[in-house]
């Protein structure tokens, strides 16, 4: 076993990987990309590399380092958060997926214009979306950087600068097929990493998964004090951590333009279904993996290694602190990839996602008719500068203690983003739905949901509760604006659930597009 933490030979396998991934971007991009090509691919892509995309954008490096930090530390009760997809990935395949791919929507917020017939509403979500993605960047540059130099040894700004100018070179070059492809690469890496790590954590255990087991059995799995539902449903319980995270993920799928990204590069429905489902399987198999990995951890270092010092790692480092410690050499080489393949993955998408958004969501609506090449010239442009600018942010943060405003943002954001899961749904939903319902269900969803988070009490409702409490002010205000407002207006074909069995009866569209 290395007792020596990071040696050349896994220096060398770290490196061989980011070359690797570099030269696969480049390959992929050596097809000349313009416009929609640029943006939505070229059709050539693999359903299942876009299902493995979906699934290594949602797991960053936080989740990698997380999931097993949370279940070292605690129990297996955010496992449940996974759950979420049974109800997220239904409702998606049903009534999502055929609406946007019938529309042939270029972006998220191409939708929310044609529904609502609304500029604005789509200029303003962009921004949101774009502002999220920026501070998410720069903590995702910064993360797996910080505990990657301690190990290494390498200069922390020369890991940064290194992992954004891979992400930019394939994401500027080639568009989302570039990104697509190495996110496959990258997710494949992540997975077979993972797993070899289980397997060398379970023969270090005396006793292996019966040892692990016994602990799940003991109080690790659910803990004494933790309830499987509470009447008061805005406390925590496994039923809100399930179906709160349900609505979260269902919010991501309708109008996070990163995922909604891959929904577009088909118009394929049974395409668009098994890449859902797929990517619902591979999470929840890699996340109880990783759960697995966190209990095991704890039962080699609490209970079998108590004179270990560990006491000063903090949770989130504990599996950095096994990769290095005490993995064969090589192996470490090959999991620190896996991690900073997590990283990178979600910065490519990020970058793409974002110069989409503004080329599509912004550029376009305020210019108008503008050319093939010169969209891919804007989207290049403002994927080189937000990469630039996340690698600038992110060395700031790597130097100053600036961290706390920096998550404070990021989580202020997220709340944000997540408002605009509502407005999605509220023009899913009701056929009646106009712009002032529209405007009124943001406005009001927003008010609410800042006073739950700052005014109230920490521990008044619990962070699951805040899909569900934004979502529900969102269909309640929106409807009631909207009937008040509505002069016998009708949502544009194609645009409701009311439409889906009309759109199902008649695919002879995917066919001619």
């Amino acid at each position: 076993m290395n007792g020596n933490g990071f040696t050349t030979i896994d220096l060398i396998i770290l490196i061989a990987y980011l070359f690797v991934v570099l030269v696969a971007g480049l390959y992929f991009s050596k097809k000349e990309m313009q416009g929609k090509e640029f943006f939505k691919g070229d059709g050539s892509v693999p359903w299942y590399v876009t299902s493995v995309s979906i699934f290594a954008t949602m797991l960053s490096p936080i989740s990698f380092l997380g999931l097993a930090g949370n279940s070292y530390a605690g129990s297996w009760i955010l496992w449940f958060a996974q759950l979420g997809m049974l109800i997220a990935i239904p409702l998606s395949i049903k009534y999502i997926l055929p609406i946007f791919a019938r529309m042939d929507i270029d972006t998220a917020y191409d939708y929310l214009e044609r529904r609502f017939d609304s500029k604005g509403l789509r200029v303003i979500s962009a921004i949101l979306f774009i502002i999220y993605q920026l501070g998410r960047m720069s903590i995702i540059m910064y993360l797996p950087s910080v505990g990657l130099a301690v190990l290494t040894g390498i200069d922390i700004n020369i890991l940064i600068i290194l992992m954004g100018i891979i992400a930019i070179v394939y994401s500027y070059t080639g568009g989302l097929k570039s990104v697509l492809w190495t996110d496959f690469i990258q997710g494949i890496v992540l997975v077979a990493g993972v797993i070899v790590a289980l397997f060398v954590l379970i023969s270090d255990i005396n006793g292996g998964l019966g040892a692990i087991a016994t602990e799940l059995a003991n109080g690790k799995f659910i803990g004494p004090k933790e309830k499987i539902f509470d009447p008061n449903i805005l406390s925590s319980s496994v039923f809100l951590i399930m179906f709160g995270s349900g609505l979260t993920i269902l919010s991501s799928y309708a109008s996070s333009q990163d995922l909604v990204q891959r929904f577009t590069t088909t118009q394929n429905i049974k395409k668009l279904n098994k890449m859902l489902f797929t990517n619902g399987v591979l999470s929840l198999a890699v996340a109880s993996i990783f759960y697995l990995v966190g209990t095991g951890l704890y039962v080699y270092y609490k209970v079998q290694n108590p004179s270990a010092a560990t006491d000063n790692i903090a949770r989130d480092q504990i599996f950095m602190y096994f990769i290095a410690y005490k993995l064969p050499v090589g192996i470490t080489g090959l999991i620190l990839a896996a991690i900073y393949a997590a990283a990178q993955s979600t910065l490519s998408t990020g970058l793409n996602s974002v110069a989409t958004s503004w080329t599509l969501d912004i550029q376009e609506v305020i210019s108008k008719d503008m050319s093939d090449d010169k969209k891919t010239k804007i989207a290049r442009i403002v994927s080189l500068a937000v990469g630039i600018f996340s690698i600038v942010v992110s060395i700031i943060m790597a130097h100053s203690d600036i961290k706390s405003a920096y998550e404070w943002f990021n989580g202020f954001m997220g709340l944000v983003l997540g408002l605009l899961g509502g407005i999605f749904i509220l023009g899913f939903v009701f056929k009646k739905a106009n712009k002032q319902g529209a405007y009124a269900a943001l406005i009001a969803s927003t008010i609410v949901m800042v006073c739950v988070k700052y005014v109230l009490p920490p521990t008044a409702v619990n962070y699951w509760a805040y899909s569900f409490i934004s979502i529900t002010v969102s269909l309640v205000v929106g409807y009631v604006v909207s009937v008040i407002t509505n002069k016998n207006q009708e949502a544009p074909k194609y645009t409701t659930i009311h439409d889906i069995p009309e759109i199902k009866s008649d695919s002879s569209w995917e066919v001619r597009h």
